[in-house]
């Protein structure tokens, strides 16, 4: 049986500049309409800034740091019960997380209006390097709503 999707994680080869694989996948992430290039050219001005703003880090290891950061722990999934949905508090596998913390931070770059993209992205990767920021606080809206509804845990199978 064909699949219809090849697993990225099979095909992903880490990107040209720093040879990582997660800043690869944060590229691929990044891009629209298949403009792989100017996807780039954005993420590395953000790194670029971010080496600016903090010399003495690395700016890819500021950048691992900041995804591995936003990582949630436990979310909420709608589950049904008998006739009642209920949010039930779940763990988050390796993979999910991941794509979850790339998934926040680029929103919340995107969020941001009036400003270019690489300048946008850099902030939001330098304020969850520094745990706070638009990424961090959804992370820790995540986590409140789970620990709220930890009750409802004992649905969770």
């Amino acid at each position: 049986m064909s699949r219809k999707f090849t697993a990225s994680k099979a095909q992903l080869r880490p990107d040209p500049r720093f040879g990582s694989k997660l800043a690869s996948k944060f590229i691929n992430c990044l891009m629209h309409d298949g403009k792989k290039s100017v996807a780039q050219k954005v993420f590395y001005n953000a790194m670029e800034l971010i080496e600016r703003r903090l010399p003495n880090d690395n700016p890819i290891d500021v950048f691992s740091r900041a995804v591995e950061n936003v990582k949630p722990i436990i979310e909420v999934r709608s589950k049904r019960v008998g006739g009642a949905t209920y949010q039930v508090p779940m763990q988050v596998n390796k993979v999910r997380q991941q794509t979850l913390s790339i998934r926040w931070i680029l929103m919340a770059a995107r969020e941001k209006k009036g400003r270019p993209m690489a300048i946008k992205l850099a902030d939001e990767l330098v304020a969850a390097y520094n745990r706070d920021g638009a990424a961090i606080t959804r992370r820790e809206n995540v986590h409140r709503m789970a620990d709220a509804n930890k009750a409802f845990a004992h649905f969770a199978w």
